[in-house]
């Protein structure tokens, strides 16, 4: 079924749509066949999106790890406009789906704290703290203290055009830099691996 998933550049990323007749078991495949195929449109560091709804939680849990493992950020799409803090889910492994995006530099002593996954346009400074339920992807230098996953998903993932963080830290596990962090020129990826943080380069 070769139209099974179908691809959509978006301005934050990519939207997939799924052919009506497929099953998630279609989908997971033809998924699994395009990443590991090397398919242009998968870049490491990318964020995903899937229509809002359109499986269940257990199975956006098993797409979300197949992207986990190729470098990749994963979210569910929201339709609604915004939302107030009477309709925001409840449930925190829901929240933790959505995307939330700030278009602008955090500054140093600025807090950001998010349940959702969360896209940052800009930099963060030195002396700026951001914790997020999710991954955290930043089109910018990161300089500051990062914290994802931070209810307990370990699955979560950190990505910056420049990663030199003062200190980064996955669900329960903290890391500072390494010494050569300041060195890197592309963009990176942190990660859990057997228990501790590693790093490694990605294409945007």
């Amino acid at each position: 079924m070769s139209d099974t998933v179908k691809i959509k550049g978006v301005k934050a990323g990519l939207q997939l749509t799924f052919a009506k007749e497929a099953s998630f078991e279609d989908v997971e495949k033809n998924l699994t066949e395009k990443l590991e195929s090397g398919n242009k449109f998968f870049i490491r560091g990318t964020t995903v999106f899937i229509p809002k709804d359109h499986f269940e939680p257990e199975q956006n849990e098993i797409l979300k790890k197949l992207f986990h493992r190729h470098g990749m950020l994963f979210s569910t799409e929201i339709k609604t406009p915004k939302f107030t803090s009477s309709s925001t889910p409840s449930r925190k492994n829901e929240t933790v789906q959505q995307m939330t995006v700030i278009k602008r530099t955090i500054r140093g002593g600025e807090e950001v704290e998010v349940e959702s996954s969360l896209m940052i346009f800009g930099n963060v400074n030195p002396g700026a703290h951001i914790v997020a339920g999710g991954s955290i992807d930043i089109r910018g230098t990161c300089r500051g203290v990062v914290h994802a996953g931070a209810f307990g998903d370990e699955s979560a993932i950190i990505v910056a055009d420049r990663l030199m963080p003062t200190q980064i830290r996955i669900a329960d596990i903290i890391a500072r830099s390494p010494d050569n962090m300041e060195k890197a020129e592309t963009a990176e990826r942190a990660f859990i691996k057997d228990g501790h943080i590693a790093f490694e380069p990605i294409n945007r």
